[in-house]
C-alpha cells in the first residue's frame, strides 16, 4: 500500500489541527448557549474541511498507488483504488466532475 508523501502528510496534519480547533470552537459556543444557526454554520464548515482533507488524501493514495506498482499490472492497480474509492462514493462523484 502506498504511504504519504511527506508534503501531504504535513497538509494532512495542518488540515486536521484546524478542524479540531473548530470543533472545540463549537463545543465553545455550545456551552455557551450560542445561537444554532451559529453552530450549524461552524459544523457545516467542519464537514466540508474534512471532506477537502479526504479528497487531498484520497488524490496522494491514487498518486502514490499509480507511481509504486512494484510489479502490479495495471488491472491489480485499478482495482486497489476501486477497493479503496468504493466506500467513498461523495470522492468518485467529484472525481468524476473534475
Amino acid at each position: 500500500m502506498p504511504k504519504l508523501t511527506p508534503k501531504a502528510k504535513a497538509d494532512a496534519l495542518r488540515r486536521l489541527r484546524r478542524i479540531e480547533g473548530q470543533a472545540r470552537g463549537v463545543q465553545r459556543m455550545l456551552q455557551e448557549d450560542r445561537d444554532c444557526h451559529e453552530i450549524l454554520q461552524q459544523l457545516t464548515a467542519i464537514r466540508s474541511a474534512a471532506y477537502q482533507t479526504s479528497l487531498m488524501l484520497a488524490r496522494n493514495f491514487a498518486t502514490q498507488c499509480l507511481k509504486e506498482s512494484d510489479g502490479r499490472s495495471p488491472e491489480e492497480m485499478v482495482d486497489e483504488l476501486l477497493n479503496v474509492f468504493s466506500n467513498m462514493p461523495e470522492i468518485i462523484v467529484v472525481a468524476e466532475e473534475a
